[in-house]
């Protein structure tokens, strides 16, 4: 089986003792939106290596992409873990499936949970399964503004501007609303 260009630095650069602040972008539309939310971070608190560091307050935000469907409550959570970003990415998918039975059948569909890995420090990675940073966080408002109130001077690695200044230059076309 052949490895990725990533998997090798990951394995020659990653210190398992350092913890590395990662943000993961959480959404639900159906259910009671807010329990799903809270449920998905207790799930994320008992990650092996891992540590919950942070949370933003909940937003209702209008859906993007697909338009005709409930409107969504979203969060980001700032994890802190030692994990490598695929496994992060692997426990992600592990709590969407078991614990909120999503099935992926309608691209940017509702669901009950949605879990995207945003940063994972200021690692970028491209490859077949993960894509870091976020490809749209910067284009979505239901990101950015939970985003900025964690951390708002955090640089984007690709980007090298701040979640402030990404925001800052965002058009107001979501309704992002903190509750």
């Amino acid at each position: 089986m052949m490895q990725s260009a990533v998997d090798v630095r990951m394995r020659l650069c990653f210190n398992p003792c350092v913890e590395i602040n990662v943000y993961i972008g959480l959404g639900s539309n159906l259910g009671d939106r807010e329990l799903n939310l809270l449920r998905a971070v207790a799930e994320l608190g008992k990650l092996p290596e891992s540590r919950v560091s942070g949370l933003s307050p909940f937003y209702e935000t209008s859906p993007v992409g697909v338009t005709d469907q409930p409107a969504f409550i979203n969060a980001v959570l700032r994890l802190s873990t030692r994990l490598t970003s695929h496994a992060l990415l692997l426990h992600l998918q592990h709590i969407e499936r078991t614990v909120f039975h999503r099935k992926r059948t309608i691209h940017w569909g509702p669901r009950t949970m949605d879990l995207d890995l945003l940063l994972f420090g200021d690692e970028v990675v491209t490859d077949d399964e993960l894509t870091i940073p976020h490809p749209r966080m910067a284009e979505r408002r239901f990101v950015l503004e939970p985003l900025c109130k964690l951390a708002p001077e955090l640089l984007h690695p690709v980007l090298g501007r701040t979640m402030a200044e990404l925001l800052a230059v965002l058009p107001l076309m979501e309704h992002v609303v903190q509750i």
